[in-house]
């Protein structure tokens, strides 16, 4: 089979796992068995008829071999999970009120004097002079948007949404009091918008035990994250309390 220049990788990394590991893997077999397919060198077919041998139905069957194996996507949007429940791995996506993040590793405290407990971290977008109080609502949904911009959003709404935030929201985006989004970065869509808007936002948020209706406070006076500490692994978490 013919070798392909990503073959002499000249920053070689080990992947992050199986599921990385796996759909490069496949992905350079695909490339690789159209460049024998045109019978000429790899670098000619590149700069020729590579993009015409690289066909829609090809890069679905890189999709079609992991999920034969029995793999299943996790999720980080509810509408992903509704569009192509084929392909991700089950789990509850309710917007009935009763739904709560449970994520791995959130990290969960004992309430302090003043009854807050802890139940999460993320990293602040923009630092404020004083932390963000309100009302939880998950947001997850294209439905839920309609019904609030046409019933309006409560006042002292913090939403909690996840990683379609950015797009899903921004009809209503400015009328949110604080924003907790379980996945992105402060460079994300989402980081970006609520940064311009003056709205205190935590995004790659971790928590656990949080439903709609609950009174939140966000610890957006912490530093903001910097691409810096994202670069070096250094972690900036703002807190995530929920008011008992």
């Amino acid at each position: 089979m013919p070798r392909l220049y990503a073959d002499k990788d000249r920053y070689p990394a080990r992947p992050e796992n199986a599921l990385v590991e796996a759909t490069d893997a496949a992905i350079r077999n695909m490339i690789r068995s159209c460049v024998a397919a045109s019978g000429r060198p790899h670098g000619e077919t590149v700069l020729g008829e590579l993009e015409e041998l690289i066909t829609a139905d090809k890069v679905q069957s890189v999709e079609r071999l992991i999920l034969d194996s029995g793999y299943r996507f996790a999720w980080s949007s509810a509408l992903s999970l509704r569009d192509r429940p084929e392909i991700y791995a089950s789990e509850e996506a309710s917007d009935d009120g009763s739904f709560s993040f449970e994520h791995d590793g959130a990290a969960v405290l004992d309430a302090d004097p003043d009854g807050r407990q802890q139940r999460g971290t993320g990293d602040n977008v923009g630092q404020t002079e004083n932390d963000v109080r309100g009302k939880a609502m998950y947001i997850r949904t294209s439905e839920k948007v309609l019904d609030l911009m046409r019933q309006g959003v409560p006042a002292d709404t913090i939403a909690i949404i996840d990683d379609s935030g950015g797009t899903l929201t921004a009809p209503i985006l400015d009328r949110f009091k604080g924003v907790i989004c379980a996945g992105g970065t402060i460079r994300s869509h989402l980081g970006i918008l609520t940064r311009e808007y003056g709205i205190p936002c935590v995004m790659n948020a971790r928590i656990s035990g949080i439903r709609d209706g609950d009174t939140v406070e966000i610890e957006s006076s912490a530093p903001a994250r910097t691409v810096e500490s994202y670069a070096t692994g250094l972690e900036m978490p703002a807190r995530i309390w929920k008011l008992l």
